[in-house]
């Protein structure tokens, strides 16, 4: 059995770092797919973010932000009771103009397998 050298060393740990890097990044793309399958059409909530609500919903961003007032060129992660707060009315009122919202994308441009529920199904 021959000894590696040092060239062959190096380009073994070269090799398993690339490895390593690899599977980093393929563990991260999974939990995220696993995340967003679990959070779709959540519950929309004071503490979440146009942005947040946006991908939840698979509605545009821009969408959003028109429907409550927001330019939609700028990017906002404000949350939706600090928006609310700042545009002096009830956090409430802003969820249901992004609920009315995402209902009228959604009869406007329904998905190829038919309109998915508001909430996912799931009662408020």
């Amino acid at each position: 059995m021959r000894k590696l050298g040092r060239r062959e060393w190096l380009l073994l740990l070269f090799f398993v770092g690339t490895l390593a890097v690899t599977g980093l990044f393929a563990a991260r793309a999974f939990r995220r797919a696993a995340y967003w399958r679990e959070h779709r059409d959540e519950r929309i909530r004071p503490w979440m973010s146009v942005g947040y609500v946006a991908h939840s919903y698979h509605v545009p961003p821009p969408v959003l932000h028109q429907a409550i007032g927001i330019d939609p060129t700028l990017p906002d992660r404000r949350p939706l009771k600090e928006i609310a707060a700042q545009q002096h009315r009830s956090v409430d009122i802003l969820i249901s103009e992004l609920q009315q919202a995402i209902i009228e994308f959604r009869r406007s441009h329904p998905p190829p397998g038919g309109p998915p529920p508001l909430n996912g199904g799931k009662s408020p």
